[in-house]
């Protein structure tokens, strides 16, 4: 297990040791978050690395990553535990085969460890070997705002109720991140109680750094190219636009096909490794990919 980081330029070296290039600025909250052991909320983007540092963190310092990956509809019980009903079914009619057993018993026997199904916010209370783990609260937005309300009141105490064995509290707080895509606001009770810090697409030179750490085998040309044309396509009027997550999956492609250099044909053939939505593909399909590509090159020869 490594140690918390002592610095902010600390934090950089342990991400960037996990191929995760991190600004200055979210470099700093991250440092303020394991220092003050406050749970860090990361807004931005879907594919600009809000995840990615939950696993890096996790990675770099030894530690278990539990993530509670959110939807519409999740409750308090799917995110903390449920009962194995199926195991205590079994386990009644094997009592009754057997004779029958003592009705207060067999009940206190239903209800233990034993027929326990942990689920990430009761796992993250638990002692973990290595130290506290890393909670990965994934997406929050998706949920609605009763969960929201439970999930504060749990991440100020680190602690949550079974109501047939107790309360379980964690030993020593595990450290929370949670990322949000902004497809709703949530509620300012909650970001209170967090450190927060607004993930944003990263400029040119930053997104180079990145692609050169996930893509190393990508030459300097189509890396540039790769980068600069993505970088384009955030500014066209798009549906969704792609991410950095979006940036290295082309690149992969790419490298795959054996490309060299971006041409107008390679890009109509893989726009899927960045546009998801059948709209955006059309817009870049003829002349429009080869005027983005024109522009794109015009602008590195005046870099």
């Amino acid at each position: 297990m490594s140690q918390i980081p002592a610095s902010i330029d600390a934090v950089q070296e342990l991400l960037a040791g996990q191929d995760y290039v991190c600004g200055r600025a979210l470099a700093t909250v991250t440092f303020l978050a394991l220092k003050l052991g406050r749970p860090l909320f990361l807004e931005g983007e879907a594919g600009v690395g809000k995840t990615e540092i939950a696993k890096a963190l996790a990675a770099a310092l030894g530690r278990r990553l539990i993530r509670l990956q959110c939807y519409e509809g999740l409750d308090a019980a799917s995110a903390v535990y449920e009962w194995n009903f199926a195991a205590q079914m079994i386990a009644i009619r094997t009592a009754e085969a057997g004779g029958g057993a003592d009705r207060e018993v067999l009940q206190s026997e239903l209800f233990s460890e034993e027929f326990l199904i942990e689920r990430p916010l009761l796992q993250a209370m638990r002692p973990q070997d290595g130290g506290p783990p890393v909670l990965l609260i994934d997406e929050l937005d998706r949920t609605d705002e009763p969960f929201e309300a439970f999930l504060l009141e749990a991440l100020s105490d680190f602690q949550v109720t079974i109501p047939e064995l107790g309360t379980v509290k964690a030993p020593a707080p595990p450290i929370v991140i949670l990322t949000s895509n902004r497809t709703r606001e949530v509620h300012d009770a909650l970001k209170r109680r967090c450190l927060y810090h607004w993930v944003d697409y990263p400029d040119f030179a930053r997104e180079m750094e990145i692609l050169h750490a996930r893509a190393p085998e990508a030459t300097e040309t189509l890396s540039r190219e790769v980068v600069a044309f993505v970088q384009k396509l955030r500014t066209e009027d798009l549906f969704k636009r792609p991410g950095v997550a979006e940036t290295i999956d082309w690149a992969k492609c790419l490298l795959a096909l054996d490309v060299i250099d971006l041409s107008p044909e390679v890009i109509a053939d893989t726009l899927g490794a960045i546009l998801k939505y059948q709209d955006d593909i059309q817009r870049l399909q003829g002349s429009e990919a080869k005027r983005l590509l024109d522009e794109v090159r015009k602008d590195i020869a005046a870099q």
